[in-house]
């Protein structure tokens, strides 16, 4: 492997790698372990890790390799899921206070799904309480930094899911998103994150108000991570009424070819202002692709006051969950997120039917648009990281932003569109800016097959971020140690 590390290995070779006994699963858990223990305490990423459970998995996973048993595509390789991602057994407490003695009863699909792919679990990472807020802070564990700037916010809502992915410390995970909840942290971290077309990956249990909007997706170094693991977990559930039957549609192959794509690219959807810097690193990244496609037009599709739409059912959907909340247990929430939920509690019955409407006219402007286009190019973020400490930035490109409508990822959450943020470069800070990658339902093959050729013709995954070892600071760690620390004893 040369002065590659295990922990810096795609989880595509490492697949490879472990068929071909040239690695076995318990080197690369023992290794994914030791990186949690050097990084996690400066990152706070992780919330859980199961390293005891995880070696022993992946000695029966080595076993079944020598017993010469079917393997799974997943077959040995470490995967870390989200805090509101069910493990059954396992604490699930979505970064709140409320729900810090929650266990879970049962597998979620995605649970389930990795699983039989021959995944491990191997940890939780962090969130905001109950996915609210576009950074990752929670009364619960406190603040999930970017690998690439410890000052600075990690994003959110899967924060921590980013943060772990781009410091090494583990190659996939699992993340959700109800308004940019993966692209957004996939952006600030440098790294590939994908939400599916709605219904592709099954959902459970149910986000009470938000549950045509929450996407299950995978979050990963590579876009060939990104499909492995997309493919591992798509599929339907019974749990989950509004899951697909068969969302294949050809995700298999990531070699489909891009020559023919008709693209448009809008700098500013939805009135959503963007840095100078950001801009003009995007813009290079969308002339680098022209040349993989078939046309790159400036094209905006004209959505109808999406701003207000973000605020009117997001906001709905908060108050219906937290507003009337027992005092004692709002006493122990994050009090910006009570505050959020309150401010909306008095939305009427007949404005939220007018927004639903105004979703379905704006779905059906898009739908119109991606007649004319096979996919629509953005910024992912108005901005890159932010500092620790806000819920929103305080301005972007001097102007005043609403809550999460700093990141034109939302609308494809209300039409159930596959977008993917890839890296698109770094700021002259070091922080990395994405490029958002959108296409029609069910034609998340498309969205991922640029994605790759981008990657080929602008490859990220050999970046690392400038973190000191706290190995280094304490050479006397033992495996034995590293284990505990890992596991927060």
């Amino acid at each position: 492997m040369g002065t590659e590390e295990l922990w810096q290995i795609p989880a595509t070779r490492l697949a490879v790698m472990i068929r071909a006994r040239e690695v076995s699963p318990v080197e690369v858990v023992e290794a994914v372990v030791t990186r949690i223990s050097q990084f996690n305490y400066m990152l706070n990423a992780y919330v859980d890790v199961h390293a005891d459970r995880a070696l022993a998995q992946a000695r029966a996973a080595e076993a079944a390799i020598v017993a010469g048993e079917p393997l799974g595509p997943l077959h040995g390789l470490p995967v870390s899921i989200k805090d509101n991602i069910w493990y059954k057994g396992d604490v699930a407490a979505s970064g709140s206070r409320v729900l810090k003695d929650f266990i879970a009863t049962a597998d979620s699909p995605t649970v389930l799904r990795l699983r039989a792919a021959g995944a491990i679990v191997i940890g939780r990472t962090s969130m905001p309480e109950f996915a609210w807020r576009g950074t990752t802070d929670n009364p619960l564990h406190g603040e999930c930094s970017n690998p690439w700037d410890t000052s600075m916010t990690a994003g959110g809502s899967s924060g921590g899911a980013a943060a772990a992915v781009a410091g090494g410390m583990g190659p996939l995970s699992v993340g959700s998103d109800g308004a940019g909840s993966i692209r957004i942290p996939a952006s600030f971290c440098g790294i590939v994150g994908l939400k599916p077309t709605f219904g592709h990956v099954a959902h459970y249990p149910a986000l009470g108000g938000s549950e045509l909007l929450a996407h299950v997706g995978p979050m990963t170094r590579t876009v060939d991570d990104c499909g492995l693991l997309y493919r591992a977990i798509r599929g339907y559930d019974r749990r989950d009424p509004l899951s697909t039957l068969d969302p294949s549609r050809g995700e298999d192959t990531l070699l489909a070819g891009t020559s023919g794509l008709r693209v448009a690219w809008a700098a500013h959807l939805a009135d959503v202002p963007v840095e100078h810097e950001v801009l003009e690193i995007v813009t290079r990244a969308v002339r680098a692709l022209s040349g993989l496609v078939l046309t790159v037009e400036e094209a905006t599709p004209n959505l109808d006051s999406i701003g207000e739409l973000l605020d009117t059912l997001y906001g709905v959907a908060q108050a219906g969950g937290h507003a009337s909340r027992p005092a004692e247990q709002k006493a122990l929430m994050d009090p910006e997120l009570v505050a959020y939920a309150e401010a909306h509690q008095g939305i009427s019955g007949v404005d939220y039917v007018a927004a639903v409407k105004l979703r379905q006219q704006n779905v059906a402007i898009l739908n119109e648009f991606f007649t004319e286009f096979d996919l629509l190019l953005t910024p992912t973020v108005g901005l890159p990281a932010f500092g620790l400490g806000a819920v929103n930035p305080s301005a972007v490109a001097g102007r005043n932003v609403g809550h999460l409508a700093w990141a034109p990822c939302y609308p494809f959450n209300f039409s159930g569109q596959p977008a993917i943020s890839v890296p698109a470069g770094q700021t002259t800070q070091g922080l990395p800016v994405g490029l958002q990658i959108v296409g029609r339902r069910h034609e998340d093959a498309t969205v991922l097959a640029l994605a790759a050729a981008f990657e080929r013709l602008q490859p990220w995954a050999d970046r690392w971020p400038p973190m000191q070892l706290a190995i280094d600071r304490d050479p006397t760690f033992s495996d034995s140690e590293i284990v505990a620390r890992a596991e927060g004893e």
